[in-house]
């Protein structure tokens, strides 16, 4: 049954056309990644899938009673709230429950009702739901999602206006998840989440039973997670059932298909012309205007008697890419960052020290491209901005090799006057350059025109990149320090970005939470683990099949261990059966209490019928509630009784 159901949508902004005849279904259970370049309009049609805005053209269904959640990518709370209190709204549908719940156990205590049986019914699917949604154990779901996105106890009833940016969004990204919704729409829930929260969320989602439909430039992630892809781009929707990496090469086999079409076709109509040039007069003048007719219709999707017709296809649409490119002219020594017993972090005072990091002996070699992973505040950027002297060591040494010049790449775009226009930025920091070469570098960046002239502080977070991106490349650095590049960067951009390191012959050291660019680019990791660093030879999908495999070597251990201690269990089990029974005795108790408990639990079935029919709401409650748990421990004594009985059989 389909959620939800588009038919020729389309989103005007004045005369700005975003897109049109767009049209989906969404299926229950669809996994589906909302891909293009940034602009394209991807966060206009999910903010129109979510009610938050309307479509100028066309129509949206959805199904009757479909609970969505949208999680935008700038989040809002009330003031004065914290995170808990927040978490624990999210769950309002399950306070809903609770409370109709409590209503008709007031109305089961008249047993003589005329609709007491249906109040039952009626109870009995509201517990199903309650339980099924995960009601009784709320609380432990709450920790496991605040925990799992990285937010540790004491900041629970932290007020969420003290939190950062990137927590905030982490926060409303909890919150998403806790609501449980039909359709979880999330825009780039990536963003502020390192490797351990974003692995965390990766195997939440692939096992979360609803419907999502998720923005991200994270590909790695999509790839985990998501099922189909949307494409938008150029005002048009389409639709491949297909995750990322498969859908790029689908999209790349319709492209290269359609661009062999339209070639045909336009020697079709070249030759078609020819004809009708040389043979319109002639003898052959009446096959020619037949010809033109035709043409006609062709190019211009029109005819006298039906009217619009398909017409001719149109050029393939290309975007415009980065086209630029990193070198250096030095040449380095072998060595080209030596690292001894340094330890990096922040000096509050003269007395306290925020110590973040500690490398004892490491070094970077000519041609390495190192990425340094680790949790956030693990002290990854600390360490960067130490080496390029931004920021005092707190003790030891680093020495850079021969002929190496650091080009650094800030992550929040540092190195930027935010008052300068993108070209008085350029030029500024290479002032021979002159306005014309400037420019025509600014073009390679995707600034053309009036673009230029822009103030930095104008610009959105991939524009920003773009300038920094082409400063980086007019330095000539020979080592290269990059923090988060990627950021804000869409996933055109990023691939191109790949290209250029990967053709870059100077040296790369880089902190980034995207693992596919980490693949892409790094040939050696550091990482970052209980405030030491670790060398790892390989990219981010080799060090993860090592993980797997210790993962899976240690679980094996364990079960061998186990099947031990069960083995020796069994053994001694035996020797005590054959020395005076134990467990034959331990029997013995176990079936008299449960006897007991069995009585008991009759007497309570009792009492809550004789509470019920006077109307004694909350003796009912009470008494349920011991009668759940006596039923748990009943359970527990049938599991041992089981279990002793199993060894009495092999003994």
């Amino acid at each position: 049954m389909s959620l939800l159901v588009a038919q020729g949508l389309g989103k005007w902004f004045g005369a700005e056309h975003i897109f049109d005849s767009i049209d989906f279904q969404v299926a229950r259970g669809d996994k589906i990644a909302l891909v293009g370049p940034n602009g394209a309009g991807k966060s206009t049609l999910m903010k129109i899938i979510a009610g938050i805005d309307e479509a100028t053209e066309g129509q949206l269904s959805r199904s009757r009673g479909l609970r969505l959640t949208y999680q935008a990518q700038e989040a809002q709370f009330p003031a004065g709230s914290n995170l808990w209190r927040e978490a624990e709204s999210a769950l309002a549908h399950l306070a809903a429950i609770e409370a109709e719940m409590r209503e008709l156990e007031a109305k089961m205590a008249d047993s003589a009702a005329a609709d007491w049986q249906h109040t039952m019914d009626r109870y009995g699917e509201l517990q199903h739901r309650y339980e099924h949604a995960g009601g009784y154990e709320k609380h432990n779901r709450i920790e496991r999602t605040l925990h799992g996105l990285g937010f540790r106890p004491e900041q629970w009833e932290q007020p969420l206006e003290q939190f950062s940016g990137g927590q905030r969004t982490r926060a409303a990204l909890a919150l998403a998840l806790l609501g449980d919704p039909d359709v979880l729409l999330l825009d780039e829930p990536t963003n502020h989440l390192d490797m351990e929260a974003l692995e965390w969320l990766e195997d939440f989602l692939r096992a979360w039973y609803g419907t999502l439909l998720v923005i991200s430039h994270d590909r790695y992630f999509l790839d985990r997670v998501t099922t189909r892809t949307w494409d938008l781009e150029f005002g048009h929707l389409q639709d491949y059932l297909a995750p990322y990496s498969k859908y790029h090469a689908l999209k790349a086999e319709r492209m290269e298909q359609y661009i062999k079409e339209y070639e045909a076709q336009q020697q079709f109509i070249a030759k078609t012309e020819e004809f009708i040039r040389r043979y319109k007069a002639g003898q052959r003048s009446k096959e020619a205007k037949g010809r033109e007719k035709r043409l006609n219709r062709l190019k211009y999707g029109w005819d006298s008697v039906r009217g619009h017709v398909p017409g001719a296809l149109k050029a393939p649409e290309r975007r415009k890419e980065l086209k630029f490119s990193i070198k250096t002219d030095l040449r380095t020594g072998d060595v080209v960052l030596a690292i001894d017993q340094l330890q990096v972090g922040y000096r509050d005072s003269q007395t306290e020290v925020s110590q973040l990091l500690t490398l004892e002996d490491v070094q970077i070699e000519r041609g390495e491209r190192v990425a340094i992973l680790g949790p956030n505040g693990s002290g990854k950027s600390t360490l960067l901005r130490t080496l390029v002297n931004q920021l005092p060591p707190l003790s030891g040494a680093w020495e850079l090799g021969a002929n190496v010049v650091i080009g650094y790449y800030a992550q929040g775009h540092e190195g930027l006057n935010f008052e300068r226009t993108v070209l008085d930025q350029l030029l500024s920091a290479h002032p021979l350059l002159g306005e014309t070469a400037a420019r025509t570098i600014l073009g390679r960046f995707l600034f053309s025109n009036d673009d230029v002239h822009k103030q930095i502080r104008d610009l959105s977070g991939g524009e920003r990149s773009r300038v920094a991106l082409a400063q980086l490349m007019l330095g000539g650095g020979s080592l290269l320090i990059l923090d988060e590049p990627t950021n804000h960067l869409d996933i055109q951009a990023r691939e191109a970005l790949e290209m250029v390191l990967n053709e870059y012959n100077g040296t790369i050291m880089f902190v980034s939470h995207d693992r596919y660019f980490i693949d892409a680019v790094a040939d050696a990791l550091w990482i970052v683990e209980d405030g030491q660093i670790g060398r790892f030879g390989g990219n981010y999908s080799a060090w993860q099949a090592q993980r797997e495999a210790e993962r899976r070597a240690a679980e094996q251990a364990a079960l061998e261990a186990k099947r031990a201690a069960e083995q020796a269990k069994r053994n001694g089990s035996a020797a005590v059966s054959q020395n005076g029974g134990r467990e034959r005795k331990q029997l013995q108790q176990l079936e008299a209490q449960i006897a007991q408990l069995e009585e008991r639990k009759e007497e309570l079935n009792g009492a809550i019928n004789a509470a019920a029919a006077k109307q004694h709401s909350d003796r009912v409650g009470e008494l349920g509630l011991e009668y759940s748990a006596l039923e748990a421990q009943l359970a527990d004594c049938y599991d041992r009784w089981a279990e002793l009985a199993a060894t009495l059989e092999v003994a």
